[in-house]
């Protein structure tokens, strides 16, 4: 286990973020917030495939009235994101937010944020300060150029921090973000170097599964690995359960995740004589909207090569044959498949291995 930083403890919801080695995981819904049982349909589904965390725009009155609909009918922590209008931020506070996002230089005077601030503290809500690559104010562009720079970032949000300091509040997360990844690491590390406020971590606008996934990889390993971050959110432009699924697994491969379906699979090549991407596919798919506190790890292999004995610490797997695949448990053969069976079959006994767990 990588330990995190050591940071301030914030307490969201029911759940703490940073002063503890875990990194938990969130995503943002995309529906329109003023549907509230259309926003909690899709919370339910994020829920279902592990989300820890999740945030919602509130762009109008209607969104922020929806608030309390919400939150009595979610079991994980809510959070509104709020731009421009205080106003907004106070109404959901009323009806129960669980952490205000906002990026105080675009809420207006400091009266109005001193109120946000103020409404914050009688709550005991968590205020996250949003930093990111459009957010720069003018005078820092152009004090640096008008290049958009990790050292421009920091100091958004240095310069953020202290205006809360001012009136006395320190139940702050903390998230600078770019597109570029480069930038995004430094941005964090150089604030990582001189705050203990809890990270949460995230490269804004990254793209589609595909990109998006890749360069989120990327950057929030490298600082997750340096032991950067306390909580994640991957940023795709496709279904926030996506974003889940993607982040989960940054976190498995890092051994920051222990619970959930591992799935390994061998590349392919002529010795196999089985549909072994077809197969791992279709496993990946069923297994990645199953949420359990087990460890499960799962082995599709193309043939005796690469079969039981280089995936014996696998829980179970199979090996291909010719029209058929070996399947074992444990480095240990159990029996022959038949590939148009093995699907089924290697999942009845997944699902029986998972007996008795209380999913998430």
């Amino acid at each position: 286990m990588i330990e995190r930083n050591k940071t301030k403890k914030v307490k969201v919801g029911d759940i703490y973020i940073g002063g503890s080695d875990i990194v938990y995981i969130q995503s943002m819904c995309n529906t329109r917030t003023s549907d509230a049982r259309g926003t909690i349909k899709q919370i339910k589904q994020l829920e279902d495939v592990g989300c820890q965390l999740v945030r919602v725009s509130v762009p109008d009155i209607e969104s922020a009235e929806a608030i309390e609909e919400i939150k009595n009918n979610i079991d994980i922590p809510l959070v509104a994101d709020i731009h421009f209008d205080y106003k907004l931020a106070l109404m959901s506070i009323e009806r129960g937010i669980d952490k205000i996002r906002i990026n105080p230089g675009n809420i207006g005077d400091e009266t109005k944020i001193k109120s946000v601030v103020d409404a914050c503290k009688s709550k005991n809500i968590p205020i996250r300060i949003g930093v990111n690559s459009g957010s720069l104010s003018k005078r820092l562009l152009e004090k640096y150029d008008g290049h958009i720079s990790a050292e421009a970032l920091y100091e958004s949000a240095k310069e953020n921090i202290e205006l809360l300091e001012k009136y006395d509040f320190y139940d702050t997360i903390v998230s600078i973000k770019s597109s570029n990844v480069m930038t995004m690491i430094d941005s964090y590390k150089l604030f990582a170097e001189n705050y203990d406020y809890p990270l949460h971590l995230g490269l804004t606008e990254a793209g589609t599964v595909l990109t998006g996934s890749i360069k989120s990889s990327v950057g929030l390993g490298i600082l997750l690995n340096q032991n950067i971050g306390n909580t994640i959110r991957v940023s795709l432009s496709s279904d926030p359960v996506e974003e889940i699924k993607v982040a989960k697994t940054i976190l498995r491969a890092l051994g920051l995740y222990k619970s959930g379906i591992e799935l390994i699979s061998c590349p392919t090549c002529a010795r196999t004589k089985i549909d072994i991407i077809k197969i791992s596919n279709e496993i990946e798919n069923r297994i990645s909207n199953i949420n359990t506190k087990k460890h499960l790890k799962v082995a599709i292999m193309g043939c005796a090569v690469n079969g039981p004995g280089e995936a014996s610490d696998a829980d179970i797997g199979i090996a291909g044959g010719d029209k058929e695949a070996l399947l074992f448990e444990k480095g240990k053969i159990i029996k022959k498949i038949d590939e148009d069976k093995l699907i089924d079959e290697l999942m009845n006994r997944i699902n029986e291995l998972l007996k008795g767990d209380n999913n998430e």
